[in-house]
């Protein structure tokens, strides 16, 4: 095992670490480091984050789910357009999309390419909502879900899932607190059952058209789980709030990092 390989399963620890202790930003590292540390082509990395991300969210919704601390109708009417979009997306958006995606004599952006850059872009946007303090008042209010609203983020949400392999706990948590009003914990324990149910739909549907090592998927995951474990027990003695920004500083450097490295290098 080389040394990327050494980050790269490392890392897969703090992907769980992260979703523990902040429900959201696991998918965000899952990408890079399936890409960049153990040099998995990006089309088939976005189906292994999906398998990734979507198991280890499960296990931290379970131990929410055993807090009582997930609203099932929020996750509800927020996940079923969200299936929807992602079981479209992945079905027919993503095999359609061309490589190269564009081509002149002089410029050329392959397939893997332009999904590295949508993923950055996601990053950047990541970054913002993680790193701009919450607005006032958003932990009061009874739990008053507005469907319409919670269905249309569901669906931007299950597109964003369908293409770059992302969870989008960074859309889902503030949907859910400012949308369904719900309390920050409650938040993100919704937030983890929405990313599993999305993210093992997701990967589901593009099972058929990707071979999966098994052994190292589950490896992978295995750790991941372990990392999500250590975070769940760690939100105990860390403040979220600091890490998220914290965190959200390091988001933002990753998508200007890729967005250099797939543009420019």
């Amino acid at each position: 095992m080389n040394s990327h390989e050494i980050l790269g399963f490392g890392a897969s620890i703090l992907i769980g670490m992260t979703l523990g202790l902040i429900g959201g930003g696991g998918s965000i590292l899952t990408l890079p480091v399936l890409v960049y540390l153990l040099g998995i082509n990006p089309t088939v990395s976005t189906t292994y984050s999906l398998f990734v991300v979507g198991t280890t969210s499960l296990v931290g919704a379970v131990r929410y789910m055993q807090q009582r601390l997930v609203n099932y109708r929020a996750a509800l009417a927020f996940s079923l357009p969200s299936l929807a979009a992602i079981y479209l997306t992945r079905t027919y958006v993503v095999p359609a999309i061309p490589d190269p995606v564009f081509s002149t004599p002089v410029f050329y952006v392959s397939k893997n390419v332009a999904i590295m850059v949508v993923f950055a872009l996601v990053m950047l946007a990541a970054s913002g909502s993680m790193i701009r303090p919450p607005k006032t008042g958003m932990e009061a209010g009874a739990s008053r879900i507005s469907p319409s609203l919670l269905a249309a983020e569901g669906g931007l949400v299950g597109i964003l899932t369908g293409v770059v392999g992302a969870g989008g706990g960074f859309l889902i948590i503030p949907s859910l607190v400012l949308l369904a009003r719900l309390p920050i914990k409650t938040a993100v324990g919704t937030s983890l059952l929405i990313i599993a149910t999305n993210s093992l739909i997701g990967f589901l549907s593009g099972l058929s058209r990707t071979t999966i090592d098994w052994r190292f998927l589950m490896e992978f995951t295995a750790l991941a789980i372990f990392g999500i474990l250590l975070g769940s027990y760690l939100t105990r003695f860390v403040a979220g709030s600091k890490l998220k920004k914290a965190f959200g500083w390091f988001v933002l450097a990753m998508g200007v990092y890729i967005i250099v490295k797939e543009t420019f290098l």
